[in-house]
């Protein structure tokens, strides 16, 4: 494709004078391999009528790789590919572009608070955060996975106060303490000042026995986490879990050295005015000198930036309801380290909706993570009793139907639908590889032995679409957008079947190019399963 634009380019250049950067798209496969509206373009500046600039553009772009150029509609050009181009292309998908070689870039992400429940909001931001971790990696970057987690706060002392009313022992689900802490804050006032008080001896560190189920309860709940992320294959980097006790310290000196210069004392608060920058007033120190979770992100900025001073980037995965506090709290560091705000980068996804109505862990209604997979899971086997690989399968449903929406928009997760072998599911991209192998299996011919002649048109729709490969990583790259790569890979699979529905592959005279096609088909389909880290399994 670059070959292609350097050739618009270059005829644009000596036909006109004029140095413009082409665009190219993908048409519908009747119209042509690319398309290009470069004369709409250079139309105003030329004076001229675009399908005239069009004309002249497609009788002067000379490229081996071009079989023809026709100009379409107000002044659109497109291009059709050599079957010898195409061919070469479909072998080079797996040449994928590495814009981010050497960089590092560090991805936050998941991040459930010990004492809570890790509802499926934690699950989606995971399952995100690992994808985009994945895509990135795809482009040669070096990604820290990070995650970052409240083990300080009201949450944490309304959960401890609730284990002090009991035994003072652990139970194995944390959440039902937080539960019947948060409820008793809202509901008992004095329970609210004893919860209060604790919170004091958090943060002080002065009682022995909070202290003790404090550190248990924080460790108790890592346990579940991981066992939770373990099950899912997402692996965090080593040392890449920050917690809000540590960031604090930071982010206490970072704010009083700020006092009259970024921050501004407010009736016994300390805040950041962010109506100066057309945002809203936070509140970085409250009334008793405690820090707020904004100080705290100000102190893990600073954390990052010492553990990983060469990150070129730094991502910070959360539902958009932070946004705007995302948007305060990078105005102030922008005041006090202009180099970390610039690029820290906060990544804003949608809810995750279930037929229970909005998630909270505050009153105790949480649709928590480990139900959602534990009634995928038992869905999947339900369904395909004699299924190889239902683990592979369960986690393909889930991460799929969570990854195949628009980052940003809210989901709607239907568990029949995310475990179904027909339509827009991992399931059903797992069986489409499947079947690919089998047929690869099967064959006694060398791929090897193929020369490239004329295509036939349902090996010519199938390459065309296998060669779309590196372009869609690019632009998921370029837009850290998973949907896209999903997109591409459900089509990819339709068109296989189509192609495998109506056209014999083993037993046929152009066997071992169908082989060759079939072979780069199932490399493209599993690589992109792999990026997002979801299993493609060779049987099912």
């Amino acid at each position: 494709m670059q070959e292609l634009k350097e050739a618009i380019k270059n005829a644009s250049k000596n036909l006109f004078g004029v140095d413009i950067k082409p665009e190219l798209t993908r048409p519908e496969e009747q119209f042509g391999d690319y398309s290009t509206n470069i004369a709409l373009q250079l139309a105003g500046k030329l004076n001229k009528s675009p399908r005239q600039i069009a004309k002249q553009l497609a009788e002067s772009v000379k490229h081996p790789a071009i079989e023809k150029a026709e100009v379409a509609g107000a002044g659109f050009i497109n291009f059709t590919l050599t079957d010898k181009a195409l061919s070469k292309a479909t072998e080079n998908v797996q040449k994928l572009p590495k814009q981010n070689s050497g960089k590092e870039i560090l991805a936050e992400f998941g991040d459930p608070n010990p004492f809570k429940e890790m509802h499926v909001g934690h699950l989606y931001s995971a399952v995100i955060g690992d994808s985009i971790a994945g895509i990135l990696e795809a482009s040669g970057a070096n990604v820290r996975r990070l995650s970052y987690h409240g083990d300080v706060g009201l949450h944490v002392a309304r959960a401890i106060w609730a284990m002090r009313q009991e035994t003072g022992k652990l139970k194995d689900d944390l959440g039902e303490y937080y539960a019947k802490g948060a409820k008793a804050y809202e509901q008992d006032k004095q329970a609210a000042s004893q919860v209060r008080e604790v919170n004091k001896h958090i943060y002080a560190k002065d009682d022995t026995e909070i202290n003790r189920l404090h550190d248990e309860g924080v460790k108790h709940s890592f346990k579940y986490f991981d066992q939770i992320f373990s099950e899912l294959g997402i692996k965090y980097s080593p040392n890449g879990r920050y917690l809000e006790s540590e960031a604090m310290e930071a982010g206490l000196a970072m704010v009083k050295e700020n006092i009259d210069k970024v921050f501004e004392k407010s009736e016994g608060a300390v805040v950041y005015k962010g109506e100066k920058v057309g945002l809203h007033t936070r509140v970085f120190l409250n009334s008793e000198g405690l820090p707020t979770y904004e100080t705290k992100d100000l102190g893990l900025t600073k954390l990052k930036n010492k553990d990983y001073p060469n990150a070129s980037q730094s991502l910070i995965i959360t539902a958009h309801e932070q946004a705007e506090y995302f948007k305060v709290m990078l105005a102030a560091l922008k005041e006090i380290n202009p180099e970390v705000a610039t690029k820290t980068v906060h990544i804003a996804h949608g809810f995750v909706s279930l037929t229970t109505g909005k998630m909270s862990s505050r009153t105790g209604d949480v649709f928590a993570a480990k139900t959602l997979l534990d009634n995928v899971r038992a869905e999947v086997k339900k369904r395909y009793p004699d299924s190889e690989s239902t683990d592979k399968t369960y986690i393909a449903a889930v991460k799929y139907s969570l990854l195949k929406q628009r980052l940003g928009a809210d989901v709607i997760f239907d568990v029949e639908e995310s475990v179904s072998l027909e339509g827009n599911s991992g399931p059903y991209l797992q069986y489409a590889h499947a079947r690919a192998r089998a047929i690869l299996e099967k064959s006694k011919v060398e791929s090897q032995e193929s020369k490239v002649g004329v295509f036939e048109p349902g090996e010519r729709n199938l390459a065309r679409k296998v060669s779309e490969y590196p372009e869609v990583i690019e632009k998921a790259v370029v837009e850290l957008m998973p949907h896209h790569i999903c997109t591409y890979l459900y089509e990819l699979a339709q068109v296989f079947n189509r192609f495998y529905e109506n056209n014999r592959v083993v037993g046929n005279p152009r066997e071992a190019q169908r082989i060759k096609l079939v072979q780069s088909y199932a490399h493209v389909l599993k690589n992109g399963l792999e990026i997002l880290n979801i299993p493609a399994p060779g049987k099912m």
